[in-house]
């Protein structure tokens, strides 16, 4: 049986590329790039959830989109996501990275740590998880995409490397259980989340992801922990955003300087049989 692994060629040659970066509660400072310019666009599925601010991180293109809008006045619940994703494709983005704040349902991932995740657990009820829901002006047909591997693994490799790398306290791998919102767990539910070998915990990579796969864009998630969530017995270890909110602002320096050497490593690695299985995946799972 051919093994399904796959070599990634070394190019002499920076490989031109658009990395879509959407950044998370916190984690969507635009001073991140340089030669910044905004850009108000629209999609068939509506306006997405702030402007995108295009702009560079060495010598790479970027486009910067902030998840909640650069206010936070975006529940997760009501984010349009398949705008962000839908605007981010437009503007011809060939990967995204995105970071996401989370809590653990693990006692060896603490706060601060990062968690690239691999699998996720789908707990929301009251999103558009496709693109292709048969309305007037948007994609046609039904798309079955495969999820068994969710997020990219070429890029969560390089990711992974860039993490140890900055001497940051790494998890290679995750599965993050992602919930409606916008309050948080009881403690019935995130001890029921732990004995589904759920890892971490946050509102939004579902349906981001989904979408992303629709659209073949390889997709990988920065997952930073804030806190344990509410399984622990004692209440004052239970999740509340005062605690969020203390060790935000410290993830948010450790994922500025993970973004920042990533992306400045990412054209030494040619990209293109990556981008194009992506994109025969999700041509492959239209059904029209």
């Amino acid at each position: 049986m051919a093994t399904r692994k796959r070599r990634q060629k070394k190019s002499k040659i920076a490989v031109q590329m658009k990395i879509g970066i959407i950044g998370g509660s916190g984690l969507d400072d635009p001073d991140i790039l340089t030669d910044r310019s905004e850009k108000s666009v629209d999609t068939p599925y509506g306006q997405p959830s702030d402007k995108l601010i295009c702009g560079k991180i060495g010598d790479v293109d970027c486009v910067l989109l902030a998840r909640h809008d650069r206010q936070h006045g975006q529940s997760p619940t009501f984010i349009n996501y398949r705008a962000n994703i839908f605007a981010l494709h437009k503007e011809g983005c060939t990967l995204l990275i995105v970071t996401t704040a989370c809590g653990s349902l693990r006692e060896h991932i603490e706060p601060g740590d990062v968690v690239i995740i691999d699998q996720f657990i789908d707990r929301t009820y009251r999103r558009e998880s496709s693109f292709y829901d048969g309305k007037e002006g948007h994609l046609k047909g039904v798309s079955h995409i495969a999820m068994g591997e969710p997020f990219c693994q070429p890029l969560r490799e390089v990711l992974i490397k860039t993490v140890k790398s900055l001497k940051l306290p790494c998890h290679e791998k995750g599965t993050m259980v992602t919930i409606e919102g916008p309050r948080f767990s009881s403690r019935a539910e995130s001890i029921m989340f732990r004995s589904w070998q759920g890892d971490v915990i946050n509102m939004t990579t579902v349906p981001e992801v989904v979408l992303a796969n629709e659209l073949g864009l390889p997709y990988a998630a920065i997952a930073m922990a804030t806190d344990y969530d509410s399984w622990r017995e004692d209440p004052q270890d239970h999740v509340d955003c005062s605690k969020v909110m203390k060790t935000l602002q410290k993830n948010s320096e450790n994922a500025e300087k993970i973004l920042k050497k990533v992306i400045r490593e990412l054209p030494s690695t040619n990209w293109h049989d990556v981008i194009l299985e992506h994109k025969e995946k999700a041509t492959g799972a239209i059904f029209t």
